[in-house]
């Protein structure tokens, strides 16, 4: 299998916010959260974004949202049509409304309407066929609705079985237009049919989620392992620090919305 890679022009972030270290967490326990360094953390990946090709378009820090950071869940940006997702921890709801004037300076809207939930991280485009991860965060008739409103723009939405993850794109993202990282214990990649698959190292197991970005790969420093694989493989790596960010269950995916030209 084999997808064209899609310009993007554009990377939607959102600021740090104060109150980062008061996010939900699902499978990590609780640990102390250095806000300046997260900051920091989020600075030098924008600043990655903009050496793969992007302009990043930085929104303002929403302080009552502790999980604002990670816009990859509000939404999910496709060629010609964004859709405004439903959160599946209600703490959330509220970043919906505040993505939305952003995106649609770009893209037509869309949206999810309870009793859905799902969240942007548990959707993996592959081509024009969307796999939904089934986890804790998204729900049946999120995978439903998302069907419906997208079976018009000509996109296939398919459900994905995973386990033990937060999010699917915590167990597998695409690194290359025929290559995916998985995690196969969390995800078997079998399931989406005919893709190249490099496997993370068993000692991180978090190393699946990566950003494939105009013929790059933006990857945490924390798993150079996994990074050794790809590299080994023709993998163009870009290697930032998301430690801090890690902490509150955040991968590299969850901090921009990408849009393309």
């Amino acid at each position: 299998m084999t997808t064209s890679p899609r310009h993007v022009s554009i990377a939607i972030t959102r600021a740090v916010s104060r109150r980062i270290a008061d996010c939900q967490l699902t499978h990590l326990d609780r640990l102390p959260i250095d806000v300046a360094r997260a900051r920091s953390q989020h600075a030098e990946y924008e600043r990655a974004l903009e050496r793969c090709g992007c302009t990043v378009e930085r929104l303002p820090e929403l302080a009552d949202y502790p999980d604002s950071v990670f816009v990859e869940d509000a939404a999910i940006v496709l060629d010609d049509v964004a859709v405004l997702t439903r959160p599946g921890a209600t703490s959330r709801l509220g970043e919906v409304d505040e993505i939305a004037p952003a995106l649609a300076r770009y893209r037509t809207l869309v949206r999810l309407d309870a009793p859905a939930t799902l969240d942007g991280g548990d959707v993996l485009r592959l081509g024009h066929t969307l796999w939904v991860g089934r986890s804790g965060r998204t729900n049946a008739e999120g995978v439903a609705q998302l069907e419906r409103l997208l079976r018009p723009f000509g996109f296939e939405v398919r459900a994905a079985t995973m386990r033990d993850a937060l999010h699917l794109k915590t167990a597998v993202t695409q690194v290359a237009g025929d290559t995916l990282l998985v995690n196969s214990r969390w995800v078997d990649a079998g399931q989406f049919g005919g893709w190249n698959v490099l496997e993370v190292d068993p000692s991180e197991p978090f190393a699946a989620n990566a950003v494939w970005v105009n013929g790059h790969v933006i990857h945490s420093s924390q798993f150079p392992r996994t990074q050794e694989v790809m590299l080994a493989a023709g993998v163009d790596v870009v290697a930032v620090d998301a430690s801090e960010l890690a902490r509150a269950e955040g991968g590299v995916t969850c901090c921009s919305l990408l849009v393309t030209s």
